[in-house]
């Protein structure tokens, strides 16, 4: 696809140049256009993509995913030189020949790479049911299958909204399992009675493992109907929902389902979306997901962050290959609604996320015209995005300035000090967790 070329152009921007220290690095950043992806100026992807590369998108390419970091299946790239005798390494190149640019503890802990992978997402149709691996399973899904996980590291990630964004995230509560059993008769249709009704034998005090067993084996069933089956279910519950809104107002997750329906017509994951908390997460929110814990983003444009991984296991919703067995058997199934991430100011301009990992935290700068603000110095590097506007980087004797679709690479032990010059600027810092260089 054109990404690869697009991840290395450049607009003539110099590079930044540290007094006693590593250079900031400008990064060209690399784009996945799955079919999920927003279309055109709608696509906050498309946008940063246009603005990093320089040169106009195709308005009729879905632009999905932007990613920056050193991940293989999507690495960013660093410039030298002008003009003609301009070229481009990737940004893990430069870090393998600048290792002071990491800092010593995160080379001790992850060598040298980037522990965290950065992006942003533009989703106009639902994408995968799907979990991501703890450290243990990714390192055996890789062994055995290497072509489908790529790596052998885990995934915890970050989601944090940056318009209104729709997911569905982790099981809803025993209380409201028991009500989707009861009124979506269909699901007892798909796993039989027998399997069904086993919800009804457990309640709040009882043992959790019990609780999680029984769920296990109800979503297990359900994940494994067989297609010809699941595709007739479906096309009469979808039949049942429509003739129901002449009587009652439907739900938000039954609107949901028949919109999933639309999307991924006879998809297991249509019906599956009843087990998952519907949730709805204005600007400035977040979700923090960790391993073994079911998800699939539903709509909107979000940040997002997570260790330096690519491994997905799907099950549902999506036309890649699907390994049901393997999501089933790896869930956490832990019930009730998730954790809403609003992260806490740093300073009167910024706001900091930080989920309970050590491999990153987000940090989200929002500075009107004149006004500054300090990024106090790490022990490790950060990757800085400009989403809108413009301003000025400064650290030491040295000013950068940035606009809308700007990445840049900063080595350790840079205090960065910001000051906004349009209207309004907006940022966003991915670093190495602070939690993590207050540990001996």
């Amino acid at each position: 696809m054109g990404a690869d070329a697009n991840a290395i152009q450049t607009n003539g921007h110099d590079q930044g140049k540290l007094t006693g220290g590593e250079e900031i690095q400008r990064l060209r950043c690399f784009v996945k256009n799955y079919e999920w992806g927003k279309l055109g100026p709608d696509s906050l992807v498309a946008r940063l993509q246009e603005a990093n590369s320089g040169r106009r998108v195709d308005s009729a390419v879905p632009h999905a995913e932007f990613w920056m970091g050193t991940h293989e299946s999507g690495p960013s790239h660093v410039g030298f030189g002008s003009g003609s005798d301009k070229c481009m390494v990737t940004l893990k190149s430069w870090v393998l020949d600048h290792p002071d640019s990491l800092g010593s503890r995160v080379v001790d802990k992850w060598g040298y790479d980037l522990p965290f992978l950065f992006k942003v997402l533009s989703v106009t149709k639902a994408l995968s049911i799907q979990a991501h691996p703890n450290k243990s399973l990714a390192e055996k899904l890789h062994r055995e299958e290497p072509l489908l996980y790529r790596d052998s590291n885990h995934k915890p990630e970050i989601a944090l909204a940056v318009t209104p964004f729709q997911a569905l995230c982790g099981f809803v509560s025993l209380k409201e399992l028991k009500e989707v059993i009861a009124n979506v008769p269909e699901i007892t249709e798909l796993v039989g009675s027998k399997a069904a009704g086993q919800i009804f034998k457990v309640h709040e005090h009882d043992d959790e493992e019990r609780i999680k067993s029984v769920v296990r084996l109800i979503f297990t069933q359900l994940m494994s109907a067989k297609s010809s089956k699941t595709k007739q279910v479906i096309s009469r519950m979808k039949i049942r929902l429509i003739s129901e809104t002449k009587h009652r107002e439907l739900s938000d997750k039954e609107k949901l389902v028949l919109e999933l329906e639309k999307q991924y017509t006879g998809d297991i994951g249509v019906i599956s979306a009843f087990f998952f908390n519907y949730v709805k997460l204005n600007p400035g929110e977040a979700l923090y997901l960790d391993a073994n814990e079911p998800h699939a983003y539903i709509s909107g444009d979000c940040i997002e962050c997570m260790a330096a991984s690519d491994n997905v296991v799907r099950a549902g919703l999506t036309p890649k290959h699907r390994d049901v067995q393997t999501l089933c058997s790896m869930l956490t199934y832990k019930l009730g609604y998730p954790e809403i991430l609003k992260g806490f100011p740093l300073t009167p301009y910024v706001t900091r996320y930080l989920p309970p990992f050590d491999e990153f935290e987000v940090d989200h700068c929002e500075l009107p015209l004149g006004r500054s603000t300090v990024l106090p110095a790490v022990p490790g590097p950060s990757v800085y995005l400009v989403i809108e506007g413009e301003g000025k980087l400064q650290t030491g004797s040295t000013q950068l300035l940035v606009n809308q679709g700007d990445v840049l690479f900063v080595p350790a032990h840079n205090e960065i000090h910001i000051t906004g010059e349009s209207d309004v600027m907006k940022l966003y810092r991915a670093g190495v967790s602070s939690r993590f260089f207050q540990t001996l």
